[in-house]
């Protein structure tokens, strides 16, 4: 260890010699990290929820970045030479949030405003030119020296990596329990896959203070031109580096909305086992999310294979008082991805968890088309049955989990794995437009069954013929396995189900899954 103090420890030796005055944590940190902060200004959750109130009850005024043309300028290449400097790390909430911000660039022209809290007060973090490297020839170097920051991230105890991450509109990110990031979520989904343009509203200010229950506090202003609100996140990060978020929402609508997402998520998925004939990339699976899981209000255990539609595609699971749903990463196999770069087998598994009952309602799925793993083209929210109208207060409690697994496991056990071909018999002529289905399940009692047992799969479709049922444990494995032939008696999607059971008793939990007609080509 270095016998040199530093100047904070200067600081505090000068400080209870009585030779400086006493530092309060908010103005010592900000000294050590060469921080200029603004006056002081009164500060609460609840001033938050009425000044969004009064701005809800204002006509929106739309933003103009400054400095536009230069901002422009500073693409992807651009951006990513500005490199924030390790020792202007600002220390928030008394250490326990060490900050790193983003500077801002083509994508992201609108400044964020960053405060540190301290007891019932909050000062801004004044932007500096000198917390980034920046080469003179980048449009950056020209930049107004006030200019404001892009948003920010939270480092680790090593100082080298970031596990949380707040940049653009209103969404963030965690790298979560295998400290790799993934999908997103957001505050809200406004007209997700409506006539009319999705609306993507935006942080405008950020807060960090003390948690009584967590490791650290965050606040946020959120703006947009028909909603108004604050959140609060009371962020932990376990020693497996599972991250929770305890969330409050409080929206406030200046019209009336029509599809008005809560707790949203965003993720991607491109292709696994079950449509892989349509992708032309060399991995075996692509995707950041693999399934859809929903812990329904009558204590029933779902999961929904993702697709990737050639149409968009919206699916509703109406639900009241639902217990929890999340974006989930099941297949962790290293092998069935093959990306020793990326590591989507690493990607974080996303649980919702409402706090006290969220009433009538929908889980709500939308899939997008992709054709590569660049784009986003999963969402999934809670779609409450009561509309955002204008006027109203929309306010919603929740644990946002970001881990392996989800937190609170099926006692039944889960699908496994989801895969199709064509259907019919081997050697024989495959009839036109069967598709042979094979789900496999593990978990639960699953490995106290045999033959014996009189497993068998409850299985149903919405329209088209189901043949050819049968289960089967797996050799060498605790799984059993449902097999099944379906044939389509048209063009629309079908909504399937499955679920195993012994006699009168629930096996697994229900698999879920649109077939889509266009899945395979039949040999002719």
């Amino acid at each position: 260890m270095s016998s040199e103090l530093t100047r904070r420890d200067l600081l505090a030796v000068l400080a209870a010699l009585g030779l400086v005055p006493s530092l309060s944590v908010t103005e010592a940190r900000a000294v050590e990290a060469s921080t200029r902060l603004g006056k002081s200004k009164p500060f609460s959750f609840s001033k938050l929820m009425t000044a969004a109130k009064e701005r809800a009850a204002a006509p929106y005024v739309p933003e103009v970045p400054r400095a536009f043309d230069a901002l422009e300028a500073i693409d992807y290449d651009r951006h990513w030479q500005i490199k924030f400097k390790d020792d202007h790390t600002v220390q928030a909430a008394g250490g326990k949030a060490p900050l790193r911000f983003f500077h801002l660039g083509r994508y992201f022209k609108l400044p964020v405003g960053i405060y540190l809290v301290d007891g019932d007060k909050a000062q801004e973090v004044l932007y500096s030119p000198d917390y980034f490297t920046i080469p003179k020839d980048n449009p950056a170097a020209d930049l107004p020296g006030d200019i404001g920051f892009a948003g920010f991230r939270v480092m680790d105890e090593t100082g080298q990596r970031d596990w949380l991450a707040f940049l653009g509109a209103a969404y963030f990110r965690s790298s979560g329990a295998l400290d790799q990031y993934g999908l997103s979520a957001r505050a809200l989904a406004i007209d997700v896959a409506m006539p009319t343009p999705e609306e993507f509203p935006r942080f405008t200010n950020f807060y960090f203070g003390a948690s009584k229950d967590g490791q650290f506090a965050i606040y946020a202003d959120l703006e947009g031109p028909r909603v108004s609100g604050a959140v609060r996140w009371d962020v932990s990060r376990d020693e497996d580096r599972t991250v929770v978020m305890d969330m409050a929402v409080r929206f406030y609508p200046r019209e009336d909305i029509a599809r008005f997402g809560i707790a949203a998520l965003t993720s991607m998925f491109w292709y696994d086992e079950t449509n892989r004939q349509r992708a032309p990339d060399w991995r075996p699976e692509i995707h950041d999310s693999d399934g859809l899981s929903i812990w329904n209000g009558a204590g029933e255990r779902v999961w929904r294979p993702l697709n990737n539609p050639v149409n968009v595609m919206t699916s509703t699971f109406v639900d009241k008082n639902i217990k929890g749903f999340g974006l989930c990463q099941r297949d962790r196999n290293f092998e069935d991805y093959q990306d020793d770069g990326v590591f989507y087998e690493k990607r974080s598994t996303v649980w919702v968890e409402p706090k006290g009952e969220w009433g009538d309602g929908a889980v709500q799925l939308v899939e997008i088309s992709t054709d590569d793993e660049i784009h986003d083209n999963i969402v999934a929210y809670w779609l409450p049955a009561e509309p955002a109208s204008k006027g109203s207060e929309i306010a919603f409690d929740y644990r946002l989990t970001w881990g392996k697994d989800e937190p609170r496991p099926a006692s039944v056990g889960y699908v496994y794995s989801t895969r199709l071909g064509f259907g019919g018999v081997p050697g024989q002529v495959r009839p036109a437009g069967v598709v042979k289905y094979v789900i496999d399940f593990d978990g639960g009692d699953l490995k106290n069954c045999d033959q014996s047992t009189g497993v068998e799969a409850v299985v149903s479709a919405s329209s088209g013929s189901i043949s050819g049922v049968y289960t089967l444990p797996v050799v060498g494995t605790t799984r059993w396995r449902a097999v099944f032939d379906f044939k389509g008696d048209g063009p629309s999607p079908v909504d399937m189900r499955l679920y195993l059971r012994a006699g009168d008793k629930t096996l697994t939990e229900t698999w879920l899954y649109q077939h889509l007609p266009s899945t395979f080509t039949w040999p002719k």
